[in-house]
C-alpha cells in the first residue's frame, strides 16, 4: 500500500507551511554539505601549508563534474517522478526512479575508469604544477578513483527520495555522510593523528559517501511497500517516454554543471598564475561564499516537488503562490548575507588560514564574490522552476548564457583590466545580467504560457 500522506502537503497545506516543510530539510542538508566542504578546507588549512590547500582547490572542478551526472539522472528523474505523481501515474514514477538509479551507477563506474586511465591528462588540465601535483593526485585517488560511485549515488538517491516529498529522509541521508566526514577529517588529516594531509580529506569523503549510500539502501528496503521509489533491476527499462522525460530536463541540467566545471577550471588556471597563495585564497573564499549559495540552491531544490506536482495537476494558482513566496524568502536571506560578508570577510578568512597574504587576497575575493548572491538566488529559483515543469530547453539557454556568453568572457576581460582581483567580480557581472533575463522569461511563463 503506497503512502499517500504527502498528497495533502502538495495539494492543500498552506503555502508558507508547505514550502518550508519541503525546503527546510533540503536547506539544512545543503548547509551541512557546505560545512563538510569547509571542514576539509579548515583542517587542511590547519597544516598551514598552501600547497595542501591548493590541492583541494585544484581538484574541485573534477568533483564538481560529478554534479553533471547527479543533475542528469537526479534532477531529470526526480522531475519526471514528481510530474508523474501529479498525474497519478504510479508505474512511471517507479520506473523513472529505477532508470535514474542504474544509469547513475553505470556513469559513476565509467567516471572512475576514465580518470584512472588518463590521470596525467586530468592533473595537467586542472592546473597542477610540480609543487601541487602529488597532493592533488593523492586527494583525487580517494574522491574520484575510488569514490565516484558512492559520491554520485548518494546524491541521486536523495533526489529520488525527495521527489515524492520525503525531503526529511533525503536530508538525513545526505547529512549522515557529511557529519561523518566532519568527524573523520581531523583524524585523517592532522599531524597529531594519521597525518595524511589532503589525501586524508579525500579518504574521509570516500568513507562518508559510502555511509550515506548505505542509509538510502536501508531506507528503501524498510519502506519498500510504501514508497514510490524503486531500484529493483526488473523495474529498469529504456522506455521512450521515460528517457525523453528524464533527459529533457537532465541533459540541460548536466550541461549547466559541465559549464560550471569549465568556468571553475579557467578561474583556477588564471589564479594559479599568481602563485599557490592566490589559489589557496580563492579556494577558501569560494567555500565561504558557498554557505549562502548552497542554502539558496537547497531552497530551490526543496520546492521543486511542489512546483512539479501542481504544474502537472494544473493547479497553477497554488504553483504561482509557492513561487512568489519562495522569491521573497530567498532574496531577503541573500541580501542579509551580502551585508554580513562585506564586514566580516577578514575574520572569516582568518578562521581558515593565518597566512597574512592569503587573508588579504581572500578578503578582497570574498567581498567581490558575495555581491552576486542575491542574483544567484533568483537564477537558482528560475532554473529550479523550469526544471520542475520539464522545460529543459530554457534551463540550457540559461546555462549557456551564464558561462559561455557572460562569465567566462568576463574572466578574460576583468583579469586583463584588473589583474587577479577582477576574477572575483566575473560571477557578479554574469549573474546580474542573467537574473534580469531569467525574471523576464519567468514572468512571461507565469502570465501567458500557463493560461494557454
Amino acid at each position: 500500500m503506497k503512502d499517500n500522506s504527502r498528497q495533502d502537503l502538495f495539494e492543500s497545506t498552506p503555502i508558507p507551511k508547505a514550502v518550508m516543510n519541503l525546503a527546510i530539510p533540503t536547506m539544512l542538508s545543503s548547509l551541512v554539505m557546505v560545512i563538510y566542504n569547509l571542514s576539509d578546507t579548515y583542517f587542511v588549512g590547519m597544516l598551514n601549508n598552501p600547497i595542501q590547500n591548493a590541492a583541494v582547490t585544484l581538484a574541485a572542478p573534477l568533483l564538481l563534474a560529478f554534479n553533471a551526472i547527479n543533475n542528469l539522472f537526479g534532477v531529470g528523474s526526480s522531475s519526471m517522478m514528481s510530474r508523474a505523481l501529479g498525474r497519478k501515474d504510479e508505474d512511471t514514477v517507479s520506473r523513472s526512479s529505477a532508470f535514474g538509479f542504474y544509469c547513475a551507477l553505470s556513469c559513476g563506474l565509467l567516471f572512475s575508469i576514465i580518470y584512472l586511465s588518463f590521470q596525467p591528462f586530468f592533473l595537467n588540465l586542472l592546473g597542477c604544477d610540480v609543487s601541487t601535483v602529488d597532493a592533488t593526485r593523492n586527494y583525487l585517488k580517494w574522491t574520484v578513483g575510488c569514490g565516484a560511485i558512492p559520491a554520485i549515488l548518494n546524491v541521486v538517491m536523495a533526489y529520488l527520495v525527495r521527489a515524492e516529498g520525503a525531503t526529511l529522509h533525503a536530508s538525513i541521508g545526505t547529512m549522515s555522510g557529511c557529519l561523518l566526514n566532519i568527524i573523520l577529517d581531523p583524524l585523517l588529516i592532522l599531524p597529531q593523528t594519521l597525518n595524511m594531509g589532503a589525501a586524508g580529506a579525500g579518504l574521509a569523503t570516500f568513507i562518508s559517501n559510502c555511509v550515506a549510500c548505505i542509509y538510502f539502501f536501508v531506507l528503501l528496503y524498510i519502506k519498500r511497500k510504501t514508497t514510490y521509489v524503486c531500484i529493483q533491476p526488473k523495474m529498469f527499462c529504456i522506455r521512450k517516454d521515460i528517457v525523453l522525460g528524464v533527459f529533457g530536463v537532465g541533459v540541460p541540467a548536466s550541461i549547466q554543471n559541465l559549464l560550471n566545471v569549465t568556468g571553475m577550471t579557467i578561474l583556477n588556471n588564471f589564479t594559479s598564475g599568481y602563485g599557490s597563495q592566490a589559489v589557496a585564497a580563492m579556494g577558501i573564499a569560494q567555500k565561504i561564499n558557498m554557505v549562502p549559495m548552497y542554502i539558496a540552491q537547497g531552497f530551490s531544490q526543496g520546492i521543486m516537488p511542489l512546483v512539479s506536482y501542481n504544474y502537472a495537476s494544473k493547479n497553477h494558482k497554488r504553483m504561482k503562490e509557492a513561487i512568489y513566496f519562495s522569491v521573497k524568502v530567498s532574496m531577503s536571506f541573500m541580501v542579509t548575507m551580502v551585508v554580513i560578508y562585506q564586514f566580516a570577510s577578514p575574520t572569516l578568512m582568518t578562521l581558515f588560514m593565518e597566512n597574512v597574504q592569503i587573508v588579504q587576497y581572500g578578503t578582497k575575493f570574498l567581498k567581490a564574490m558575495s555581491l552576486a548572491l542575491p542574483f544567484l538566488a533568483l537564477d537558482f529559483l528560475c532554473v529550479g522552476i523550469f526544471q520542475a515543469c520539464g522545460k529543459g530547453t530554457i534551463t540550457l539557454v540559461f546555462a549557456i548564457l551564464r558561462k559561455v556568453v557572460l562569465e567566462i568572457p568576463a574572466l578574460f576581460i576583468l583579469d586583463h583590466f584588473y589583474p587577479l582581483y577582477g576574477l572575483a567580480y566575473a560571477q557578479f557581472c554574469a549573474e546580474f545580467i542573467l537574473s534580469l533575463i531569467a525574471i523576464t522569461i519567468l514572468i512571461h511563463f507565469l502570465k501567458q504560457d500557463l493560461e494557454q
